[in-house]
C-alpha cells in the first residue's frame, strides 16, 4: 500500500534466510547468520556497507549472477536490477518490507536514516495466520545470538529457553512476546519508530494508511488513494496467494481483499483451546498496546 504512492522502490524481506527473497547479494551483500539477525555496534562494519548500497539502490549486478541457480532466480535478478536502476534515476526512496529486520531495527532507524514503521498484530491473529501457512519458528535462532539476548533479550531469556523445549504454540507465543517487548522499548526510546496496530490498520484503512503516508513523508495522492481503497473494500475478491502484475512481479504485492474481515478470520483458525493458551500467555505484553 506504501508502494501506491510511486515514490518508491519495494524491496521484499533483504534479511530473509532463506533465498529467494532472502540471501541475494545483488539486493542485500552481506552474509545472513540468523533468522532475526541482530545489527547493532557489533558489527556495524559488515553491514553498513550493505545496507547504504540498498538504501542508494545501488544493485550488485555481478554479485547477484554468482548466487544464481535456478532459472527463476535470473528473472529476479533482472526485475530487481532494473527497478534499482530506474528508481535510482527518478529519485524514489527504498522501501524495506522485513519482518526479519526487528531487532536491525534501531540501528537502521538511528545509524541509517531509515524512517521505520513497525506493525504489531494481535497474537491470536498471528498464529492463526502461521498456523494456516504452516509456519514453525526455531527460537535458537534468538537464543544463539549472544548479543542480541544480551543488549534486547535478556528479559524473555526464561521464557524463550522453557518456550524452546515445548510446543508450536509455546514457542510462538515466546516470540510474540518478546519481540513485542522490543516494539514497546524502541516506541519509547527511538524517535524514528511508530508503531500501527494491524487491526486498526485493517479496519479504517483509508484514515490510517492516510496517517502513515504523512508521516512516511509520500504523497497521499488521489491515486494512491484510490488504490489502498480498492485494496482493502469488501467489494474485494481475495482466493489467498496469487500471482499479480498489478504490483510488481510478486505473490504477495497486491492481493484485494477486505482487510477487516480477513484481519478477523485469522482468529478462527485455532482451536478454542489454542485461543486460549494464547491469549492467557500473551495478556501482559498484549496490555502494553491497549
Amino acid at each position: 500500500m506504501l508502494q501506491a504512492s510511486g515514490e518508491v522502490v519495494y524491496i521484499n524481506e533483504p534479511l530473509n534466510p532463506r533465498r529467494p527473497p532472502g540471501r541475494s547479494p545483488g539486493v542485500l551483500n552481506a552474509q545472513i547468520d540468523h533468522r532475526f539477525q541482530y545489527i547493532a555496534g557489533h558489527n556495524d562494519a559488515v553491514w553498513r556497507p550493505a545496507y547504504t548500497d540498498t538504501l542508494r539502490l545501488r544493485y550488485r549486478f555481478l554479485a547477484e549472477l554468482r548466487a544464481v541457480r535456478k532459472p527463476y532466480e535470473v528473472g529476479r535478478m533482472l526485475k530487481y536490477g532494473a527497478e534499482f536502476t530506474l528508481g535510482a534515476r527518478r529519485g524514489r526512496r527504498a522501501l524495506l518490507d522485513d519482518p526479519y529486520a526487528l531487532f536491525a531495527a534501531r540501528w537502521l532507524t538511528e545509524q541509517m536514516g531509515v524512517r521505520t514503521v513497525m506493525l504489531v498484530r494481535s497474537a491470536t491473529g498471528l498464529l492463526g495466520s502461521w498456523k494456516h501457512l504452516g509456519w514453525k519458528i526455531d527460537l535458537r535462532d534468538l537464543l544463539d545470538q549472544s548479543d542480541l539476548m544480551r543488549d534486547l533479550l535478556e528479559p524473555s531469556r526464561d521464557e524463550l529457553e522453557r518456550a524452546a523445549a515445548g510446543d508450536w504454540v509455546d514457542q510462538m507465543c515466546a516470540l510474540w512476546n518478546a519481540s513485542n517487548r522490543v516494539v514497546h522499548r524502541y516506541r519509547a526510546e527511538v524517535p524514528g519508530v511508530a508503531v500501527w496496530r494491524y487491526e486498526q490498520l485493517a479496519a479504517n484503512p483509508m484514515q490510517e494508511f492516510g496517517a502513515m503516508y504523512e508521516w512516511m513523508g509520500l504523497d497521499w495522492s488521489e491515486d494512491a488513494q484510490r488504490i489502498v481503497r480498492e485494496a482493502t473494500s469488501s467489494s474485494s475478491e481475495s482466493k489467498g496467494f496469487s500471482w499479480s502484475l498489478r504490483g510488481g512481479v510478486s505473490r504477495t504485492a497486491f492481493r484485494p481483499m477486505d482487510s477487516s474481515a480477513a484481519a478477523k478470520a485469522a482468529e478462527g483458525r485455532l482451536t478454542e483451546e489454542e485461543l486460549r493458551r494464547v491469549r492467557d500467555a500473551t495478556a501482559e505484553v498484549t496490555a502494553l498496546f491497549e
